[in-house]
């Protein structure tokens, strides 16, 4: 009702209620000119007589990650104001935008209606000294739901020591949100230092693969993870007699090769061949952002992947350049000379 008829994230039937209370203190506004507000359990009696708000005409294949740590945000602070964030994911022709429940709470009468919202329900805190490997629990379903989000997101830390309360409470979150008609979409992150041999494994096909397996069982809608820089981790962590998981060394022989496109493929798939939207992130900023994003979106794309998350390389630069970013990733999956290798 509110975004293109094939964009399934938006659950059927929620109403836009517009603000009664407004009409009662201003007979003569224009009801063009209320915010609509949203309501846990709509009048659907007085909702058809009413005019709803215009649907969004975003139709690209980039989705914007603007859940953030505040620190991050030092590099340009016009987005400590929550409202530049989903500016910016509208404006760059984004067709939803992350984040937080603050973040998006802050804004949702107003923009809930114009751009889907993915709220992220756990993150970290970073306060707990010495820093953990945890995702904490910020909200609910419900709440996202009540919010007028179109969906939920989650992160799980594979591989550290929470890693079996995280599935379990992000499962069970999944199971409520898909009960409500909302889609769901898992930053499937490997977090554990021994991962870290000769190779950063965390980047590797191999060991984000499984996580990306272990995510579409848990019945994510869309995997975010991140673009595999090399492979052989269970190799790595096999050595010297060691025992770890469970792999075939078809895997790497057959399945892959060192090709960028091949190790990203082997993601999609583990996403049950792409059956659950793969989408890799921009990664952090730096000098090369847009050549870095480009790139990235190319690989994806042609490994049979969905879209691209982008977070610092958009909102750490001024709002005009983000723009631009945003645009020059969209462009590639927009263009039809860039195909599946």
């Amino acid at each position: 009702m509110f975004t293109r008829t094939d964009w399934r994230m938006r659950r059927a039937g929620y109403l836009a209620e517009l603000g009664w209370r407004a009409i009662e203190s201003a007979p003569q506004a224009k009801l063009a000119e209320i915010e609509p507000i949203y309501v846990k359990q709509p009048s659907i009696r007085s909702s058809f007589d009413q005019p709803f708000a215009p649907a969004p005409t975003d139709d690209t294949a980039v989705r914007t990650n603007a859940r953030c740590l505040y620190s991050k945000l030092a590099k340009n602070p016009d987005y400590f104001d929550a409202e530049n964030i989903v500016k910016l994911a509208k404006e760059g022709g984004c067709n939803a935008v992350a984040s937080t429940f603050g973040v998006l709470g802050s804004v949702a009468r107003k923009y809930a209606h114009k751009i889907p919202f993915i709220v992220k329900v756990n993150h970290n805190e970073l306060l707990t000294f010495p820093n953990r490997f945890d995702q904490v629990l910020f909200g609910t379903v419900q709440q996202a739901y009540d919010m007028g989000a179109a969906a939920v997101g989650a992160t799980i830390y594979f591989g550290s020591e929470q890693s079996t309360r995280q599935i379990v409470e992000i499962s069970q979150a999944f199971a409520h949100a898909h009960e409500l008609g909302m889609a769901t979409v898992l930053w499937c992150y490997l977090r554990n230092s021994a991962f870290k041999k000769d190779k950063d494994y965390h980047l590797s096909a191999d060991l984000t693969g499984q996580a990306n397996h272990l995510g579409v069982t848990i019945e994510a809608d869309i995997i975010k993870q991140k673009l595999p820089e090399n492979n052989g981790g269970y190799l790595a962590l096999n050595s010297n007699g060691a025992s770890y998981g469970k792999f075939d060394k078809r895997m790497y022989s057959d399945l892959t090769s060192d090709h960028p496109i091949d190790l990203c493929r082997y993601q999609v798939a583990n996403c049950y061949m792409g059956r659950a939207g793969l989408i890799n992130s921009g990664g952090a900023s730096g000098a090369s952002d847009f050549e870095e994003a480009v790139a990235t979106a190319v690989i994806n794309k042609r490994a049979g992947g969905t879209g691209l998350i982008s977070g610092r390389k958009a909102f750490q630069r001024p709002m005009k350049e983000g723009i631009q970013l945003l645009n020059a990733i969209q462009d590639v999956y927009l263009s039809p000379e860039v195909t599946v290798a």
